[in-house]
């Protein structure tokens, strides 16, 4: 199958947390896979977990934009927060990889980061741009080959999926006017059942031990009662919206992981 698909991620983890199950089954159906990480740089300890998790998922070696975590200076030593990086420059690199990969499909966060966290919600406006720009030779003409990607996916959860784990999680309902994550389940335009996949997506989940260890948002999910962990390891959705091409001929490989027997059009 010639058919790339390539995910657009703020840290190291975030590529098996949101999209682990989609990584795995694409790579199981003989798709180019890749991974564009943009924080943490080269020979930081969770560079090391990010290959590990991405050789537990078929995706290829790590592509790292190397710029600093909003929060975590020592992630990328002397180079710039990915959030104080000229627009133009990050999204210069980003198109860089989309004409090297040369994805039908890129994905990405949801326009909130899915929950919020600047680094995503800035990773998601890059992404946007640089899908964009990848397809003009006006642009950026030293990044290679102008490529167009037929879709562009954001990696998101149902709102109600969200309320229904909330008092599970937390021990309450959320508050009225509470800011949850994810969008209205009428906003999920795609849903993939990745259940035969679970397992290799928890693997590449506990690669990330420095996560694990510091209590961060991993371990959260690590810690899910488990009827939630495996709803939420064996389920990923999508929000569809940016398309170009025919609808009918150019959704993705013919076993229609993002085709008809999956998407909700509308």
């Amino acid at each position: 199958m010639d058919f790339g698909l390539l995910c657009v991620h703020a840290h190291p983890d975030d590529e098996a947390i949101w999209t682990g199950g989609t990584l795995a089954r694409y790579a199981d159906e003989g798709a180019r896979t890749a991974v564009v990480t943009c924080t943490w740089a080269e020979g930081t300890r969770r560079a090391g977990e990010l290959e590990r998790s991405l050789a537990i998922l078929g995706a290829g070696k790590p592509r790292l934009l190397g710029y600093a975590d909003a929060h975590k200076p020592e992630s990328a030593p002397g180079s710039p927060r990915f959030l104080d990086v000229p627009l133009d420059e990050a999204v210069g690199r980003l198109v860089e990889h989309i004409r090297d990969v040369r994805p039908d499909v890129v994905l990405t966060f949801d326009g909130y980061g899915s929950y919020g966290h600047p680094d995503h919600i800035h990773a998601h406006r890059v992404t946007m741009a640089a899908v964009e720009a990848a397809g003009y030779d006006q642009l950026y003409p030293d990044a290679g080959a102008p490529w167009r990607p037929r879709a562009l996916y954001l990696a998101t959860i149902p709102r109600s999926v969200v309320v229904s784990h909330w008092q599970e999680v937390f021990g309450a309902a959320p508050d009225p006017g509470q800011t949850l994550p994810g969008v209205p389940d009428d906003q999920v335009t795609t849903h993939l059942d990745v259940t035969p996949w679970a397992d290799r997506k928890w693997a590449a989940m506990q690669a990330h031990e420095s996560e694990i260890e510091r209590g961060a948002s991993m371990t959260l999910l690590t810690t899910l009662p488990e009827r939630a962990r495996a709803q939420m390891l064996s389920n990923e959705w999508y929000r569809r919206v940016v398309y170009t091409g025919d609808p009918e001929t150019t959704l993705l490989p013919p076993s229609g992981l993002f085709g008809n027997r999956v998407d909700r059009r509308g």
